[in-house]
């Protein structure tokens, strides 16, 4: 059974019901056009989500971690809250409704189907934006942000701050297609996510990333295709490649950094040494993971292990303390993996990439934008991002907010990008 129903359309209907606007008038879309852009709607067959909840119920429970604390990892306690509510009161329904409000399509590029939410603003001028979400993560992770972007005037915001937005799916995530051979790592994406604004017919526009997604801008911005007017990111590639190199190895924090980067230095050494295991699974042996294609409850704590700051912010919505993100939120991104059986092929992107270097300095020329959240991996200086990109055209310091900030603090986020761009309007 398809998850996916598809219908062609030469039209694409934005969330404003009154506004219908033809999208595909120069795009060729005779049958057995694989560039042609198809929508879809997410219908997921109600044995599977009866298969998910039986796997729940299940589950072959470990024994408590023997510290009081999430320095063994995620606890039992956390993970069995989360198993409560996702076998019994979780209801994929809304989240399946939400997606199929919104225009989803999918098209082909590279020989891959790439899936992607396109919603036009009704507002003219509106700046076409590309926004990329990461690990582990999905579409989900930007919902929350459309209707502020595209109807700016219903969210507190001016016309003149309208965006279209283009939401894909990583390659191996989500709806997009799962990659059967090696080379789709974040360069070949960033030129497909090039590729996919120019099938829409965009000659000008901006690109938006936090973790894979930030590596991903990062790269469109090195490659500088002419259509790219600037870059926003949320997890800025800032460091030298010495000062990268160290905090890898262990080394005390070099002699003569400012407060700030120390502060840096500091929290990316913690990240390299107790706060990425995951990505050192995942870059070096990706399909041993076997164990989070087949336990929903061994996805759940897997993908819960991020980092210790962004655990912190997800398992208090478990413990009563929701804010910022709701246990609907955590689990429709953990759900969306799930059902698409898209765990290893997802993990895979971390073997393609591995050993690159995910928060140095790229070399990036073209003008970016910076944001920074107090919670992010790692807090980045103004010294560093300066350096790391010379076209710097907005920096600012926030004070909440941590890695999955489009997603856990949306008003903000969305300041954020408004602001990031305004000089390019």
């Amino acid at each position: 059974m398809s998850r996916i129903d598809t219908t062609q359309s030469g039209s694409e209907r934005t969330t404003d019901k009154n506004v219908l606007r033809p999208i595909h008038r120069s795009i060729p879309e005779q049958p057995g056009d694989k560039t042609a852009l198809r929508p879809f709607r997410v219908n997921v067959p109600e044995e599977e989500l009866a298969d998910l909840r039986r796997r729940i119920n299940a589950t072959r429970w470990p024994d408590r971690e023997t510290v009081p604390d999430q320095t063994q990892g995620v606890q039992l306690a956390t993970t069995q809250a989360i198993a409560r509510y996702w076998a019994t009161d979780y209801d994929w329904r809304k989240v399946e409704a939400k997606l199929n409000a919104l225009p989803n399509f999918i098209t082909e590029i590279d020989g891959l189907d790439i899936h992607f939410i396109h919603v036009r603003s009704k507002h003219e001028n509106a700046l076409p934006v590309i926004v990329t979400h990461g690990w582990p993560g999905s579409i989900i992770e930007q919902m929350k942000i459309i209707g502020p972007l595209t109807d700016p005037t219903a969210h507190g915001g001016k016309a003149q701050d309208a965006f279209d937005v283009v939401i894909p799916s990583i390659p191996g995530y989500g709806f997009s297609g799962k990659p059967t051979s090696t080379g789709w790592g974040p360069e070949r994406i960033a030129r497909s996510w090039v590729l996919l604004m120019k099938r829409l017919g965009y000659t000008k526009f901006v690109a938006q990333g936090g973790d894979w997604g930030a590596v991903i801008v990062d790269m469109m911005g090195l490659q500088a295709p002419p259509e790219l007017l600037a870059i926003h990111t949320n997890m800025p590639g800032i460091f030298p490649a010495d000062i990268d190199a160290a905090a890898f190895s262990g080394q005390p924090a070099p002699s003569g950094l400012s407060a700030d980067e120390k502060l840096a230095y500091d929290r990316l050494q913690f990240v390299y040494q107790k706060g990425i295991a995951y990505g050192f699974q995942m870059g070096l042996r990706p399909q041993t993971l076997y164990g989070i294609a087949d336990s929903p409850v061994g996805l759940a704590a897997y993908f819960l292990d991020h980092d210790a700051r962004s655990y912190e912010l997800i398992s208090r919505v478990f413990q009563g303390h929701a804010q910022g993100l709701t246990r609907d939120d955590i689990l429709d991104n953990i759900t969306i993996t799930w059902l698409t059986n898209t765990a290893i092929s997802g993990a895979r992107l971390y073997w393609e990439y591995f050993g690159k270097g995910y928060f140095n300095a790229k070399g990036v020329l073209i003008p970016v934008a910076v944001s920074v959240f107090p919670d992010e991996l790692y807090p980045a200086p103004r010294s560093w991002t300066e350096r790391a990109y010379p076209k710097l055209i907005y920096y600012n310091k926030l004070d909440k907010g941590g890695h999955f900030a489009a997603w856990e603090q949306p008003a903000l986020f969305t300041a954020e990008v408004r602001a990031a761009f305004k000089s390019l309007r």
